[in-house]
């Protein structure tokens, strides 16, 4: 494979990945505007938001470490991206053994540069954001590596995204088994805790500390996190479908059309739970994530153990 494909190949995911998160972010904005009785926005609201932020200043706080600062929305992209990138080679059925574990990485670097970059600001309402994404991700990373494990047993022993998704294809989908739907539960709640979204959305918090770690981003530094948020639309999901859905097949169009109906109804379920409960606050969100789904984790690794 030469160097300029893979180069072509990089780009073209990563347009990929942008214009479809944009388009899987307008859709939850407008289920989310018609649970509310509104309109919403048209779909092409988020593409003029962005393209806005790229026009404005960039402003750096006079306090700020610049280089932290600015390198992490940049970092947040480039991890967000690069995990689409694997994703999509693995529904390629082109993987390698422990590529589930190099994802479970690249999707906690997103929430890392939002507290490295929150904490460069030197803002004390950024300071706030960070303190609560931190805890965050402390809370929920246990559960997911749980539903992480539950999935790698029931897809026949192994890391390797694609042989999980092969074994499901041949024998049936995880979900289909009581520890495989308790890891596809645990995963739903763990990828509204990545992605910020109600009743996790303790780090932005609007109405109580505007916009917490993003208050002093502006201009296409902010803009970048936006599309990082964006792409994670779309991976978080589509991880979900291959590690408990069997993933999405297109040997066929009706295969095909069939894996893309699976991501719709993980991504209508979360933007379900964002729309009917209320923000929680950190201790809450702790014991939740640490006794309740870490509690209920263990006893699906035991019941995938024993094939259940």
């Amino acid at each position: 494979m030469s160097v300029p494909f893979v180069i072509l190949y990089f780009i073209g995911t990563f347009v990929f990945l942008s214009v479809s998160g944009l388009i899987a972010m307008w859709i939850d904005r407008k289920v989310t505007a018609r649970i509310q009785f509104r309109v919403g926005p048209p779909w092409y609201q988020n593409f003029v938001d962005f393209i806005k932020l790229t026009g404005k200043e960039v402003l750096i706080p006079e306090k700020a470490n610049k280089l932290i600062f600015v390198s992490s929305p940049i970092a947040a992209l480039m991890a967000a991206s690069l995990s689409g990138v694997i994703l999509l080679l693995a529904l390629k059925k082109i993987g390698f053994a422990g590529d589930i574990i190099l994802l479970v990485y690249l999707l906690v670097i997103p929430s890392l540069a939002i507290i490295l970059g929150g904490s460069s600001s030197g803002n004390v309402l950024a300071s706030v954001g960070v303190s609560r994404e931190l805890k965050l991700v402390l809370s929920y990373e246990l559960p997911f590596i749980c539903a992480i494990i539950i999935a790698a047993i029931k897809g026949g022993s192994t890391t390797s995204l694609t042989k999980i998704m092969t074994y499901q294809q041949s024998t049936g989908i995880s979900v289909f088994s009581i520890s495989g739907i308790i890891g596809f539960f645990i995963s739903i709640f763990a990828l509204q805790g990545k992605l910020g979204l109600v009743p996790f959305d303790l780090a932005e918090a609007e109405g109580e500390i505007s916009t917490g770690a993003f208050i002093e981003y502006s201009g296409i530094l902010l803009g970048f996190f936006k599309l990082a948020k964006a792409i994670l639309y779309i991976v978080a999901p589509l991880f979900i479908v291959c590690l408990f859905l069997g993933g999405i097949s297109f040997d066929s169009v009706g295969k095909g059309i069939n894996g893309i109906l699976k991501y719709f109804l993980v991504l209508v379920i979360m933007i379900l739970i964002k729309n009917t409960n209320p923000r929680v606050r950190i201790d809450q969100a702790f014991k939740f994530f640490w006794i309740k789904l870490t509690l209920l984790g263990i006893i699906g690794i035991s019941l995938a153990f024993l094939r259940w």
